[in-house]
């Protein structure tokens, strides 16, 4: 008679099998190979409670290698996880059914081809792209250190979860991994384990035609604990490793796991195994190695849902309910600070929270918007005790740094701090940020607009995700001035504002950076990129303008042509509204009336009603004049076809900023000469569309 161990983990296998050959797409392998130690931390470690798979003390469990979804699928399945709906209300029915498990990868299945939060319950991270995974969970790990600190009270653990990620090696071969693993290190945090499937195959062959390295010796070199398990069938050896694991106070841990890709097929540790089904033939050779019935699919045989009822579920819904109790004590003993934790399970922000932004007066010489942010980003914060973050080694710079007293450095002898370091890893950063969104902390961390490009697929997915992730870059133009060409962002703005979800706001002043923090931070369910300047911009006079508080529309008429109707729109943001505020008063002087319309998020804009679209740029008003220090593309979609556009075409120079804003034409005088031809090419009196610029 097989044992309840071995009959739970090769029905894991054979679901994975069944659910990839039914979709003839997949990678059958690695769930294979590392079911036996998935099962082990599930049924016997994993703090998590089935039936309500978001209490805030769970241990959280990440399939870095994402491909392996399968494993994901069946655990969720056959240990009953229970869905949840968008306003975090526990559902009766599962997350994961058996016919989601027969449509896998199908169209509207709960089991997608990688794991998606916010899609499937009982996932904690959207992965795939390797690497990523591992990243988040140092956030997550991040974020349980700080809630320990903060939250905890003698006879009180409130927080005292772990964090698991299972990754591959692909995950290790990734750059973000190693970056994140040294922080992990650095920061010894000890409740973070992660598990390395070493199966030794990738995609064009065995590892050892790239990866040859001592992983090991890496991972210690980093002051990672490492404990090995020869064998992933060997349950005991897995359960020695996570008791190793669980000992272990001042470091992470590095799970080595020897495995076998396609164990028990006829292609295991083979190349073959990685990405495609076994075949029918091949799926029923491996059920005959495995013990199960070869002619039959899905198949979950009796007493294993109980097996695992018994095991996670028992364990997990009493360790729930252990945790509510003590909660409700908790909350009678310190009130206010079980509020903060409730507010922060649901993404709310404290009541009067907004009383702390600051008003800026009107001021010609005025500020950067980089330094107006850090203001206001300092006052949100004292106001939003679980708002914290860091930048990717240049605070100094973004202004990113918390100075009030109390806010202190996050490090390993004092957890309480809201100033992280994260180093020189944006590409870490942005996922470490993300894993301390998914822990319901409101995170952000900052570096320069020209290094987002290695920090793109951590910000795509905070969107994919659509978690609140703040993203801070400076240094938003060629106002970079000296540093030339290498770090003049021009194309970095048309990416992040391809990215569906994300809201990219790119304020002119003081008061519309004011004014992006009062929509950033009360968003749930979608990041933001705040995009900001290094050098100073007037803080405009509102007595004469239009209020800031048009940002929360995305674009806003900010002056109106003197007359009335506009003969020519000028459409601007960040530092490129003042110089459109000075074409306006030239084009006056030339009898030609120009309205300015400010337009600090087009994401916002585009989900206006049309008619305040309309009314902020009227259809019969062709004659629309764009003007930003970055690429035109996209600009076309607002300047329609008989506009103009100024904007970059190069990457910019190494020069003082006046010069590059004469020689790139970001003046008031080429700005004026664009627009007056672009009221008589629509008035039929001139060529018609151009985008400008001395490209010399």
């Amino acid at each position: 008679m097989t044992d309840p161990d071995t009959l739970a983990v090769n029905t894991i296998r054979g679901l994975c099998m069944d659910a990839v050959q039914r979709a003839d797409s997949g990678h059958p392998g690695t769930p294979m190979g590392i079911a036996p130690v998935a099962y082990t931390l599930w049924q016997r470690f994993l703090r998590f409670d089935p039936g309500n798979p978001i209490w805030p003390n769970r241990d959280r469990f990440v399939l870095s290698e994402g491909h392996a979804s399968t494993l994901l699928w069946s655990l969720l399945h056959l240990t009953g996880v229970r869905a949840v709906d968008p306003d975090y209300e526990v559902l009766g029915r599962p997350a994961v059914t058996l016919d989601d498990l027969k449509s896998f990868r199908s169209l509207d299945s709960h089991c997608p081809g990688h794991p998606e939060y916010r899609w499937t319950s009982g996932v904690e991270a959207t992965t795939g792209p390797l690497g990523q995974g591992v990243a988040i969970s140092v956030g997550m790990a991040i974020a349980g250190q700080w809630l320990a600190a903060r939250y905890n009270r003698d006879g009180f653990p409130i927080f005292d979860f772990d964090v698991y990620a299972l990754a591959g090696d692909g995950c290790m071969m990734e750059g973000i991994a190693s970056e994140a693993a040294s922080l992990a290190g650095h920061e010894q945090l000890s409740r973070l384990c992660w598990i390395y499937d070493a199966n030794r195959v990738t995609i064009e062959g065995h590892t050892d035609i790239t990866f040859t390295e001592d992983v090991a010796a890496r991972f210690l070199a980093y002051g990672w604990n490492v404990t090995t398990v020869a064998d992933a069938n060997e349950l005991d050896q897995a359960a020695r490793a996570f008791h190793t694991f669980k000992a272990e106070t001042e470091r992470p841990t590095l799970v080595l796991v020897h495995s076998h890709i396609g164990y028990g097929s006829p292609v295991e540790d083979s190349p073959k195994a990685h990405g495609a089904p076994f075949g029918a033939e091949g799926v029923r050779t491996t059920k005959r190695f495995l013990g199960l019935d070869p002619e039959a699919d899905f198949v979950i045989a009796d007493g294993v849902r109980d097996h695992f009822d018994h095991g996670i579920g028992a364990r997990g819904e009493e360790l729930r309910i252990e945790w509510e109790k003590r909660f409700e004590d908790y909350r009678a003993a310190y009130p206010s600070l079980a509020d903060e934790v409730e507010r922060m399970q649901r993404r709310e922000l404290p009541g009067g929270w907004e009383e702390a932004l600051p008003a800026f007066p009107p001021d010609p010489t005025g500020m950067a918007t980089r330094a107006s942010s850090g203001r206001v980003l300092n006052s949100v914060a004292q106001a939003v005790p679980w708002l914290l973050g860091g930048s990717a080694d240049l605070s100094p710079s973004t202004k990113t740094r918390l100075t009030f007293d109390g806010a202190g450095d996050f490090e390993p002898d004092d957890r309480t701090g809201r100033n992280l370091h994260l180093g020189i890893r944006e590409h870490a950063s942005a996922a470490v940020a993300n894993g301390m969104a998914l822990t319901k902390l409101r995170p952000y961390w900052s570096g320069f607009l020209i290094f987002s490009d290695y920090a793109k697929a951590a910000i795509r997915l905070s969107a994919l995700m659509e978690i609140p992730t703040v993203h801070i870059f400076t240094h938003d133009s060629i106002g970079v001035g000296e540093d030339g060409p290498t770090h003049q962002p021009v194309e970095q703005l048309a990416g992040l504002r391809a990215m569906p979800g994300l809201l990219v706001f790119r304020p002119a002043d003081a008061n519309e950076v004011t004014e992006t923090w009062r929509v950033v931070a009360a968003l749930r369910h979608e990041p933001a990129a705040l995009i900001l300047s290094r050098q100073a911009l007037p803080t405009l006079d509102r007595s004469e303008l239009a209020p800031a508080s048009g940002v929360a529309r995305g674009a806003y008429v900010l002056a109106d042509a003197p007359s009335g109707a506009p003969d020519v729109i000028l459409l601007a943001t960040g530092s490129e509204v003042a110089l459109a505020l000075a074409a306006r008063d030239e084009l006056a002087a030339g009898g030609i009336g120009a309205r300015v319309v400010s337009m600090p998020c087009w994401e916002l804009f585009d989900r206006q009603p049309r008619d305040y679209r309309d009314e902020v740029l009227p259809p019969g008003v062709r004659a629309r004049v764009a003007v930003e220090q970055a690429s035109t593309f996209g600009w076309d979609r607002w300047v329609g076809d008989r506009g103009s556009i100024v904007g970059m075409h190069t990457y910019g120079a190494s020069a003082p900023l006046r010069q590059l804003l004469t020689k790139f034409g970001f003046t008031p005088e080429r700005v004026s000469a664009v627009a007056r031809d672009c009221v008589a090419a629509t008035a039929g009196h001139g060529p018609e569309r151009q985008e400008t610029e001395d490209r010399s």
